[in-house]
């Protein structure tokens, strides 16, 4: 598994205006719904006790790995379990190579299931926005063993910070192959910019509300 980070020109990518506003949103955001926070966690210990939070290795900006959190949806050995369906079970299998997900996830718990539709389970990703791992707008934050599928765009996805939403997230989220997100990831660095990146913000409360494409 590589992990050396892609080298990129850090000049071009500083923008001082995008990291305070990541830092400022992400602290209103942390702040406000701290009492959700704790209501999330809660249920998530009584539908399926253990650890509330999901921690995962993905790339960051240059290529470089981070840890990334999110509310646990999944059962406890859902990764082995993952390894189990995809080799015993074609469909499941099939699905998951073009899209990296799967619409009917029998590792998902029921509470699980509402936080992945409405995307709440992303929320402890304001913690990472605001140490600087990832931006509230950006590309998708893949896994490290996504790399070599993000093809020659992976140059290009990784040379700027991944986001907590994006264009994929507005454009058909789970709804997508992973190789139209990379593509759409590929396009949003090409044209990113503040102003663009508040329209994006805009766009994901619907999204998130309606619920649509979510799984």
């Amino acid at each position: 598994m590589e992990s050396k980070a892609i080298p990129i020109s850090w000049k071009k990518q500083r923008n001082p205006l995008k990291r305070i506003f990541d830092i400022g949103f992400s602290i209103a955001i942390l702040l406000l719904f701290s009492p959700l926070f704790l209501l999330i966690a809660v249920a998530i210990f009584i539908c399926s006790p253990g650890k509330v939070l999901y921690t995962q290795m993905r790339l960051g900006i240059g290529g470089k790995p981070f840890k990334c959190y999110k509310f646990r949806t999944m059962r406890l050995d859902a990764d082995l379990h993952l390894k189990e369906m995809l080799r015993t079970k074609p469909l499941l299998r099939s699905e998951w190579i073009q899209k990296q997900k799967l619409r009917v996830d029998p590792r998902v718990f029921l509470f699980g299931r509402l936080l992945r539709k409405t995307s709440l389970d992303e929320l402890p990703q304001f913690w990472n926005a605001f140490k600087g791992d990832i931006s509230v707008v950006g590309p998708r934050p893949y896994m490290v063993n996504q790399r070599r599928e993000l093809g020659p765009l992976a140059y290009k996805i990784l040379s700027v910070r991944p986001g907590i939403t994006g264009l994929w997230q507005t454009s058909g989220r789970s709804n997508t192959t992973f190789q139209e997100r990379v593509e759409l990831d590929a396009h949003y660095v090409d044209g990113h910019c503040f102003r663009n990146d508040l329209w994006l913000i805009l766009k994901t409360v619907p999204e998130i509300f309606l619920s649509k494409n979510a799984y």
